[in-house]
């Protein structure tokens, strides 16, 4: 099974109409103690730094980078499921970030998240219908017990499973109908905006598609932003209208999808995509691969200037020193990097 391409060209970034979404120089540092309880603090982990995106109503913005960089510390801080060190989260215009718990947890409703891990996010003691409809009994949005049940199904059969399947457990699931269950729990508060973190990550090739064939839909029927995390970069391709990369805790460089795989402008997205296979077999074994030298730093002792100089086959002596910031290259089309 193959992945439509049902996505509509996007020339600029988020800009021209009221984002969504807007993030402003997020910061998640972790503090580091020295002992078990009563121990000082002895330094930072630097798990997300400095970040500022936004995403349209409608819109995928694929996040991506290597394991460490920071992206899943990103989207559970923009849900507030992690409390950013600083920075602001805009959602349609309010401050998340300046709201109480209690006025967050009625935000929440049109926020949803989708896990990485299909058998350890849903509760294996409830069953999928008692999952999906924890939201409606959360923010209330049912009638009655008929109602509860009438919309439990409806979500059911919205992604793809049948209304018979309420009463059974996730060990009755296999790994992709748990993560449309994940789904359907994503949407019961009828969101407007949701977090996919690597949601195709544990499955088969040719479950991928069809779960990324359902988001497509959704996004579609019901005029969804997603921000969609991810480390393949071949996947984020067939989702996403932009995409952002991430090294780090650093924002790297950001684009629409086409311009970023057409013409990769920092050398960390360069050597990302050198490493995705080409269905062309012959342009597969021409084509140059970048090998980056040793491994990524640890975000507890991050490179000084650009953090990526210690990889890069670009650096030059001012990368060590120099912090280099997100600017445009080409029309919608940013990266933080001294050498462009």
């Amino acid at each position: 099974m193959t992945i439509k391409e049902s996505r509509p060209e996007v020339t600029a970034g988020a800009t021209g109409t009221t984002p969504l979404l807007d993030v402003r120089n997020l910061k998640v540092h972790f503090p580091v103690s020295t002992g078990a309880l009563f121990g000082r603090t002895t330094g930072y982990i630097k798990a997300v730094d400095d970040v500022s995106l936004s995403v349209k109503s409608g819109e995928t913005l694929g996040l991506v980078g290597e394991s460490g960089s920071g992206k899943t510390t990103f989207g559970r801080a923009v849900l507030r499921l992690l409390e950013p060190t600083a920075g602001q989260v805009f959602f349609d215009g309010e401050e998340l970030t300046s709201l109480s718990n209690k006025e967050m947890r009625q935000r929440r409703r049109h926020l949803g998240m989708v896990f990485q891990d299909p058998y350890g996010s849903l509760n294996p003691r409830m069953t999928a219908g008692g999952i999906i409809g924890e939201p409606l009994k959360i923010h209330k949005l049912f009638s009655g017990k008929e109602d509860y049940r009438q919309q439990v199904g409806d979500l059911l059969e919205l992604v793809g499973l049948s209304r018979t399947m309420a009463d059974r457990y996730p060990h009755e699931f296999s790994g992709g109908q748990r993560q449309r269950i994940g789904v359907a729990r994503a949407l019961a508060g009828k969101p407007q905006f949701i977090v996919l973190d690597e949601p195709v990550s544990a499955l088969d090739v040719s479950i991928q598609a069809q779960l990324i064939n359902l988001l497509q839909d959704l996004q579609e029927e019901f005029n969804l932003a997603f921000l969609f995390i991810a480390h393949d970069l071949s996947v984020v391709r067939h989702i996403s209208d932009r995409i952002a990369v991430m090294y780090l805790g650093k924002l790297v460089e950001i684009s629409n999808y086409k311009d970023l795989y057409d013409n990769p402008l920092h050398p960390y997205t360069q050597a990302l995509l050198s490493a995705v296979p080409l269905p062309d077999r012959a342009l597969e074994r021409k084509r140059e691969r970048i090998i980056l030298k040793g491994d990524i730093p640890s975000p507890r002792n991050p490179p000084s200037g650009c953090v990526f100089h210690t990889r890069c086959p670009m650096a030059v002596e001012e990368c060590k020193t120099i912090v280099p910031t997100m600017r445009e290259i080409a029309p919608g089309h940013q990266a933080a990097c001294i050498r462009l």
